[in-house]
């Protein structure tokens, strides 16, 4: 083993280097999510037609969307913490309303007997 190769000041030097060259990734992955979340949209579609659209980060509301017909259909769709959800529905699967909250952009939440789907995008 040859002496005098690997100083103590050196892993030190490595180190720091390491963490220099890193630290550009960290800030930018942070800022990046910081402004996607501010520009996330949920859009509510019923048999294809855009109703509505939604800003996540407007913070906490509830929206009802009632059919035009005489059954009295409905979905009650809640916005909280940048999420949206099913929070009720009239159907009978009720798979929309177990689907849970959504968050991340592609998202969807459908109720097929309604012809309902949200997106986030």
């Amino acid at each position: 083993m040859v002496k005098g190769l690997w100083r103590p000041w050196d892993g030190i030097i490595i180190g720091v280097l390491i963490v220099l060259a890193l630290l550009p990734l960290l800030i930018f992955s942070i800022y990046q999510k910081q402004t996607a979340a501010n520009r996330l949209e949920a859009v509510l579609r019923v048999d294809g037609e855009e109703i509505r659209r939604f800003n996540l980060a407007e913070g906490q509301k509830s929206f009802t969307y009632a059919y035009n017909d005489a059954d009295g259909d409905y979905n009650l769709i809640e916005i909280a913490d940048q999420k949206i959800r099913v929070k009720e529905a009239s159907c009978k699967d009720q798979i929309c309303v177990r689907r849970g909250w959504i968050e991340k952009k592609g998202d969807t939440i459908v109720c097929l007997p309604h012809k309902m789907v949200i997106e986030i995008i």
